[in-house]
């Protein structure tokens, strides 16, 4: 029996990368899906049928209110419940700040950002009302989310999609707060090799091809599928609110802002000359780096 035996899943941009090899690790514990993507999603979800599960292709965007309504009622429709909700869907239009245009920054965060709160606010209201009507469910709902690691460091020339999937780490934190009666929230950060990574940032490829000494392929995107099977099942209900990073055969969790050193005028209000020698002189000295935690293939595997 597969850890989501009969359970009910919408995973969005499902159609290649990441949320197929989401979609169809889902269907191998069992998982009955609703695969979602603008192109793709009809393949992938005869693959998973293979799996001898049941699925149903959708093409509609995220970035549509009313369509990701109508992804909950597919699911209902289709088999009679929802479960889980994978918001994986994202786009990427790099670009430095000073070229960035409007329409770059708006689809990307229409996309990664908007997008996750409109599915995320139906599959709210629907496990909301579900666990009203029968307390014995719990938290049973599922609710993943996708950042990245621009969104937790920063990446020069994503401004847009840095923004975009740092606010879904924050949102991830608030919105598991607010759903922790009926379902746990949680949010995952990936390093996997994947169109997006490669094919839309060629400087990436290199990196994204990185093998172990020993021949393991450090960022297929099939070695991150666990983490949200994992998060998805019954098994993780009391993890609400965290967020995950992985890469290869690693998992961290971590923590958002925190504060790293302070300075204090014995009970008095800074003035600025004040604040100009004491920020420099004792503020800044010996502050931890502002990359510290960016795991390398060098670094994490000894190539």
């Amino acid at each position: 029996m597969g850890m989501l035996e009969g359970k009910v899943a919408i995973v969005t941009g499902a159609g290649r990368g990441l949320g197929r090899e989401e979609a169809l690790a889902m269907a191998k514990e069992g998982c009955n899906l609703v695969v979602n993507d603008i192109s793709g999603a009809d393949e992938v979800a005869k693959e998973c049928e293979k799996f001898g599960i049941k699925a149903v292709a959708n093409f509609d965007s995220v970035t549509d209110y009313k369509k990701t309504a109508e992804m909950v009622e597919q699911a209902n429709s289709k088999f009679g419940k929802l479960d889980i909700v994978v918001n994986n869907a994202g786009i990427i239009r790099d670009r430095m700040i000073f070229n960035m245009t409007e329409k770059e920054f708006d689809d990307v965060v229409a996309v990664s950002l908007k997008g996750t709160f409109n599915l995320t606010r139906h599959a709210a209201v629907y496990f909301r009302k579900m666990g009203k009507e029968d307390a014995n469910l719990k938290n049973f709902g599922r609710i993943i989310n996708t950042a990245s690691d621009s969104g937790l460091y920063g990446n020069v020339g994503q401004s847009n999609y840095g923004a975009a999937k740092s606010g879904l780490a924050t949102f991830t934190l608030i919105v598991s707060r607010e759903l922790s009666k009926y379902a746990t929230v949680n949010c995952v950060v990936p390093s996997a090799r994947t169109p997006m990574t490669t094919d839309e940032t060629p400087k990436l490829v290199e990196w994204m091809n990185t093998k172990t000494q020993e021949g393991f392929d450090i960022f297929h995107p099939a070695h991150f599928a666990p983490l949200v099977v994992f998060l998805a099942s019954d098994k993780a209900r009391k993890i609400n609110g965290e967020v995950f990073r992985a890469i290869g055969d690693k998992v961290w969790v971590y923590r958002g802002w925190r504060a790293v050193k302070m300075i204090e005028n014995g009970g008095k209000p800074y003035t600025p000359e004040l604040l100009a020698e004491q920020v420099k002189n004792e503020l800044m000295k010996n502050l931890p780096s502002k990359m510290e935690g960016v795991a390398t293939p060098d670094v994490l595997f000894g190539k």
